[in-house]
């Protein structure tokens, strides 16, 4: 793993883990998220850590998309608080910057190999001699000291 990607996943964790924390004993109003709330925004944290682990940053982004609509859904039913959600908001625009990122990358590593593959085939193309053709066979007939032999044979034999 080259450091540019090791760094975006550590980004990616550390905003994760973040937004887990901020979620984490969320259980009363005073907190600014209410129990059922805070339960529903965990598990969508969590859906986002788990594919970040896996090295999905596609996966993670659609279910960081899941916890903002959950958070969408959770101030609409005043079960988290403009602050609290402002707050988590900020962390997962930062978590999406990172995932975005890490999409580009794994696109622009993506599209790098493939040209180094095309430069490889051309190159190798380029390198090995073409086939020699087989020769064709010859159209010149034979030397005449064969031709008409068998119409020639037992002339003159016998006659005499």
């Amino acid at each position: 793993m080259t450091g540019g990607k090791h760094g975006a996943l550590a980004a990616r964790w550390s905003a994760a883990l973040l937004a887990a924390g901020l979620l984490a004993g969320c259980g009363t109003g005073e907190t600014g998220l209410q129990r059922d709330a805070a339960r529903q925004l965990q598990a969508r944290v969590l859906e986002v850590t788990q594919a970040s682990a896996q090295n999905d940053p596609a996966t993670a982004l659609r279910a960081l998309e899941g916890l903002e609509a959950e958070l969408g859904n959770a101030q609409s039913k005043g079960g988290i608080s403009d602050e609290r959600r402002r707050s988590i908001t900020t962390i997962a625009a930062a978590v999406r910057a990172d995932l975005t990122d890490a999409i580009a990358k794994t696109e622009q590593a993506k599209a790098r190999a493939e040209e180094e593959a095309r430069q490889a085939a051309e190159q190798a193309a380029q390198q090995t001699p073409p086939a020699q053709e087989a020769p064709a066979p010859s159209t010149v007939q034979p030397s005449g000291e064969n031709t008409g032999k068998k119409d020639n044979q037992g002339k003159g034999k016998g006659s005499g």
